[in-house]
C-alpha cells in the first residue's frame, strides 16, 4: 500500500468519526431521546439529519467526504 493511499484512508476515517460525533452531539443538544436514538440506532441518524438539515448538513457532508476519502484510499491501495 502506498503512502498516499494510507494517508487518504487515515484522513477519511478521522473525518468520518469527527462528522459522526458532531451529529451525535447535535442530537443530544436537541434532546436526550434524539441523542440516544442516534447513538444506538444508526438509521435514526439519517432521520435526524433530514429533520434538522440546517444544523446537521455540515457534519453530514464532512462524514460523507471522509467516507469518500477512505474509499478512494482503499481503491488506490488496491
Amino acid at each position: 500500500m502506498g503512502i498516499i493511499a494510507g494517508l487518504l484512508m487515515l484522513a477519511g476515517v478521522v473525518l468520518s468519526i469527527v462528522g459522526g460525533i458532531w451529529i451525535i452531539v447535535l442530537a443530544f443538544q436537541e434532546s436526550i431521546i434524539w441523542g440516544l436514538l442516534v447513538l444506538v440506532f444508526a438509521p435514526a441518524g439519517l432521520v435526524f439529519v433530514g429533520m434538522h438539515w440546517e444544523d446537521a448538513q455540515k457534519p453530514f457532508f464532512i462524514q460523507i467526504g471522509g467516507m469518500a476519502a477512505c474509499f478512494l484510499g482503499v481503491m488506490l491501495g488496491g
